[in-house]
């Protein structure tokens, strides 16, 4: 079983020709809705991928709450441990340009109400998978690391979107989860020594016993374990919209490791998953199927 503990938004997604500056007004080419929230795009990656998931979390008693959950119903994720809370559902507005990039702004509401006390609803067993990230109140996915800790599951914890104040528990974690940008500023935070990214990965793995993964975008993905280092390609595409694809990478990695996936077999199949969802727009509706995945792994360099 893979427990993701997060958050769940409904995305207002607005479409430009480039992003505005600070001040600046420009004239949107398109406008859509679509269920977002970190934890609720993991935790369906997970389950396409082909994972049994339930999800922690909580929604508003409003009109976006049917909305932001609709995905995840219809993906087969169990949802009995999400709660309705007296706040609005989290809502995330998105920018997106003509390149598929994007700026976000997000709205927690009822994700700063999944609380401490709800990990029991987990029900965590040995063998389970905890998949966290940073959209939650912090005490909360603190509570979830040690949960997992004691019931002799495996913690992934994705440090989007970067906190520093959550770096002191960063090596709580069995896995530590981070684009490049927010490993950077978790090296520095923490001291870490090294002349370039890799090494201070590999100064993290050495000092804390723990496998620390960063993305990079178009650049594939690194990973240091204790023991080894590895480099992985992301499959060559032309992004239509980037939103979602670094969740689509956490969920699909929670699902090769939870198969059984030796880790370099699971950081392909994740790193594919997410180059996959980049072809599509929204974070959830982008989210590619197992299938399509291994037909893409599958087809010869350039076919």
């Amino acid at each position: 079983m893979i427990v993701v503990v997060g958050s769940i938004n409904l995305d207002l997604i607005a479409r430009l020709e480039r992003l505005p500056a600070p001040g600046e007004t420009l004239q949107g080419s398109g406008f859509s809705t679509a269920p977002g929230g970190k934890g609720a795009n993991q935790a369906l990656a997970a389950a396409r991928a082909g994972a049994e998931v339930r999800m922690i979390g909580a929604v508003g008693k409003d009109a976006f709450a049917g909305g932001a959950l609709a995905l995840l119903k219809s993906g087969g994720v169990d949802l009995s441990g999400v709660a309705e809370s007296a706040a609005s559902t989290g809502t995330a507005l998105i920018l997106v340009d003509s390149d598929g990039e994007n700026m976000i702004a997000v709205v927690a509401g009822a994700n700063g109400a999944v609380l401490p006390g709800d990990i029991v609803k987990a029900r965590l067993a040995k063998g389970d998978i905890v998949l966290l990230q940073h959209e939650i109140p912090l005490e909360t996915v603190e509570a979830a690391l040690e949960a997992a800790r004691n019931a002799g599951a495996t913690s992934i914890l994705n440090t989007a979107p970067y906190r520093e104040e959550a770096v002191s528990f960063l090596a709580r974690a069995d896995y530590i989860l981070a684009n490049e940008t927010e490993f950077d500023l978790c090296s520095t935070a923490l001291g870490l020594a090294g002349e370039d990214r890799e090494a201070r990965m590999r100064a993290f793995a050495a000092g804390t016993g723990r496998t620390i993964i960063v993305t990079l975008g178009a650049g594939g993905v690194l990973a240091v374990t204790p023991d080894s280092f590895l480099a992985v390609p992301a499959l060559p595409v032309e992004p239509v919209d980037t939103v979602g694809a670094g969740d689509t990478f956490c969920g699909y990695l929670a699902a090769g490791l939870a198969a059984g996936l030796a880790l370099d077999e699971a950081l392909e199949r994740a790193a594919a998953a997410a180059s996959l969802s980049c072809l599509k727009q929204g974070a959830q509706p982008s989210i590619p199927l197992a299938a399509e995945v291994v037909a893409a792994l599958a087809r010869p360099p350039g076919g």
